[in-house]
């Protein structure tokens, strides 16, 4: 990491090769203090292997609030890893993209700015009871909207196609 800031360069970060109870988000502040840009491979490791399908969980809803609370959509760069031979490619793509934009959106609509005004204000009882409300939020009706604004299947009705895909194309490799 100290090699390649010292020398301009971009670090990425491998979600998949930390210590399993670190998290990358932990680091995307600190390390944009040093640096204009960053990486990051986002993976969801297993035990001691990386590169298995993201997955939305605490690790990846982590890593969109970091990026969005603090506006870094244009100086983070996210990349995702979709290997998993148990599965085919075309799913284990389509899961791991929908889970990082469901992440995203999850994120933006978290009131940071406001839960920031009631920590300057001192207002940490407020913070704490609007940080308790967003966990409720009515996430899936906006991704919902968004997936049929965007002409996209909602939740599983991807599959469908994809198995179709799978049986038709896909079989017939070696």
């Amino acid at each position: 990491m100290g090699y390649a800031l010292s020398r301009g360069k971009m670090v990425c970060l491998d979600s998949g090769h930390f210590h399993p109870t670190e998290s990358i988000a932990d680091k995307i502040s600190s390390l944009l203090l040093f640096s204009d840009e960053l990486m990051l491979h986002v993976s969801r490791g297993v035990r001691w292997d990386s590169d298995h399908v993201v997955i939305l969980n605490d690790e990846l809803r982590s890593i969109a609030e970091e990026v969005v609370r603090h506006d870094f959509d244009k100086r983070v760069h996210i990349g995702l890893d979709y290997f998993d031979g148990s599965i085919n490619r075309i799913a284990a793509w389509t899961i791991g993209a929908r889970a990082t934009r469901l992440a995203l959106l999850a994120a933006m609509l978290v009131p940071f700015r406001k839960i920031a005004e009631m920590e300057k204000k001192g207002d940490f009882t407020g913070r704490l009871a609007t940080l308790e409300m967003v966990k409720t939020l009515p996430g899936n009706a906006v991704w919902h909207e968004y997936c049929r604004r965007s002409g996209v299947p909602l939740d599983a009705e991807w599959l469908a196609p994809v198995r179709a895909y799978e049986k038709k194309v896909l079989s017939k490799r070696k």
